[in-house]
């Protein structure tokens, strides 16, 4: 697996994940990203026996984007604290057939997961179990085919993006989980978490970190 890095430190990790690539361990069996990450440190840093790699925050499998790893314990906690009070900004972008009905707006609705699915219900008003789920939207480009929306979410719950452009007819390209009428090639879905902005952990540093859009010609179309 090719580790793309992004940004590294004595606490922090982050790689461009590519779509496809298991964050970590499922019953899938696969090796996921983490155990790369791992044996990337290992071998750079000559660290003897185990590398400790946290995962504070989570992207789906198809997926691709920035994805973040604490080399430490005291990162980790931090971390974790920060995107529980949401001083952690995350960025997506997503392209979509459809042009929405609105060039700009934020999408409220009530996310209920079904486990055995795997996939997320999205509905206008409250409903037994549903979770409140926002987020806001603006058109930023279009090619001839598609459109490039720029998303930046309010809450995180399990595939909110994915199912909240389904539920205003807008769903991602090749996410047939959501309503795209193909799958893409690869398995693949336009959905790349393109940036994150906090304050360092420890150095409390301001960091801004952009990840490049997978190699692809729907993407390099769109690409700003």
């Amino acid at each position: 697996m090719n580790l793309e890095v992004l940004y590294e430190d004595n606490h922090i990790l982050i790689v461009n994940k590519a779509s496809g690539d298991l964050a970590q361990g499922d019953k899938t069996g696969d090796l996921p990203l983490v155990e790369h990450a791992k044996a990337y440190i290992k071998e750079k840093y000559k660290k003897p026996g185990d590398v400790f790699l946290g995962i504070p925050h989570r992207i789906d499998r198809p997926t691709s984007g920035i994805l973040m790893f604490a080399r430490t314990s005291k990162a980790l906690s931090r971390l974790n604290e920060m995107f529980q009070k949401k001083s952690i900004q995350k960025t997506y972008w997503a392209v979509v057939k459809n042009l929405p009905e609105k060039k700009e707006d934020t999408l409220i609705h009530y996310l209920l997961k079904d486990e055995k699915k795997n996939k997320s219900i999205a509905k206008l008003h409250p409903f037994p179990n549903a979770l409140l789920s926002e987020l806001s939207y603006k058109l930023i480009a279009k090619s001839q085919q598609y459109y490039l929306l720029e998303i930046n979410l309010k809450t995180g719950r399990h595939h909110q993006i994915r199912a909240q452009l389904s539920a205003i007819k807008n769903p991602i390209k090749g996410d047939i989980k959501y309503g795209f009428p193909r799958a893409n090639q690869d398995k693949s879905i336009h959905l790349h978490a393109r940036k994150i902005s906090f304050v360092h952990p420890v150095s409390k540093e301001k960091i801004n970190i952009i990840a490049p859009v997978p190699n692809d010609v729907v993407w390099k179309a769109l690409e700003l």
